[in-house]
């Protein structure tokens, strides 16, 4: 046996130990077993069986356990947890099992529940099961037993003993097993980082075919109407001036000034990422207007200088940002002291 063998051995026989002792002990009811419940526990589940309305109602009987709960505020001092299950708890986490899983439980039903019981229960630590190995982590399932028993001699709509009743033990209703899991967390495996998502590609159709084709080979082209002579961007079919439908196209300089802009904020999109160190993020980030020397204006980013130093006025130059493998963009580079 190896040192660590041993130790949880040892670990497990101490936890084994705690088989039987008492989880909880007298615990009562916060309300006896009423009809808003009911009702509430009923529209919540959308169980409409007529079992759970009217004057001889019956509690559905998987509300076995609602009855023994103690709410936000937990139950009176005497009726909660005992010090052998915080012992048991305390161990667990001591040995590193210090997260805890809910996994199933059971319920066995011995009679039903009606307004006016009120409700008794103890539980005890049935079992502690041996080191298991879970895609969670390794741990222990512990198991507690609840039995569930009502006050003797019957109860009415207020909960007090029907008048005459003698006094009787407490009847079982019901036990409740309830399993959890006690582990130390599973080391997660180093995740790969995922590649930066693609920049949504543009439609490209005939009528700016030629724009896209000028900006492979770094070129900004303009159309201009071959009837009137106008410059116009983005591309258009026609001219909006005089509408002819011929066209040629010039070269941009690349000179421009900022005419507007925004920042963008949120939402971030990693594939909007800069790659120039002064703009390096998926937000914030500089979104211009930009007017050409020629006349006419695009909306591109503005790059080199951060997104809170961009100006109205201010100069830019033509530049191609290569966003993946196969794509690059008209961007635009600050003048920095040219304004």
């Amino acid at each position: 046996m190896s040192g660590g063998d041993g130790v949880a051995s040892g670990l497990y026989e101490r936890l084994k130990a705690y088989e039987g002792r008492a989880a909880v002990t007298g615990g009562v009811g916060k309300d006896p077993v009423n009809a808003p419940m009911i009702r509430h526990w009923c529209e919540a589940m959308g169980d409409t069986h007529p079992a759970y309305r009217g004057p001889d109602a019956i509690a559905p009987p998987t509300m076995l356990q609602a009855w023994t709960m103690g709410g936000l505020s937990g139950h009176a001092e005497g009726s909660g947890r005992s010090t052998a299950y915080d012992e048991l708890f305390a161990l667990l986490d001591d040995a590193g099992y210090t997260s805890v899983v809910a996994t199933d439980c059971e319920q066995e039903y011995l009679r039903p529940l009606r307004p006016g019981d009120r409700v008794r229960f103890d539980a005890v630590i049935e079992s502690v099961s041996e080191r298991k190995s879970t895609k969670l982590g390794a741990g222990h399932f512990v198991t507690t037993r609840m039995d569930v028993r009502v006050d003797g001699g019957g109860g009415g709509a207020d909960g007090a003993a029907v008048a005459g009743a003698a006094a009787a033990e407490p009847e079982l209703v019901g036990t409740h097993r309830f399993r959890i899991l006690k582990y130390a967390p599973a080391a997660r495996k180093p995740e790969r980082p995922e590649p930066r998502p693609r920049r949504p590609r543009p439609v490209i159709n005939r009528d700016n075919a030629g724009f896209w084709e000028g900006v492979a080979a770094h070129r900004l082209l303009i159309q201009r109407c071959g009837g009137c002579g106008a410059l116009r961007f983005p591309w258009l079919p026609g001219c909006n001036a005089c509408a002819s439908p011929e066209w040629d196209t010039v070269e941009a300089s690349g000179e421009g000034t900022v005419y507007s802009y925004v920042v963008l904020h949120h939402p971030r999109f990693p594939a909007f990422t800069m790659s120039d160190g002064a703009a390096d993020a998926a937000g914030p980030y500089a979104v211009a207007l930009i007017e050409l020397a020629e006349g006419v204006r695009m909306v591109s980013n503005v790059v080199g200088v951060p997104y809170d130093e961009v100006r109205i006025g201010m100069p830019v130059r033509l530049a191609f940002l290569r966003v993946d493998e196969e794509w690059e963009l008209p961007v635009f580079n600050a003048l920095v002291g040219s304004a």
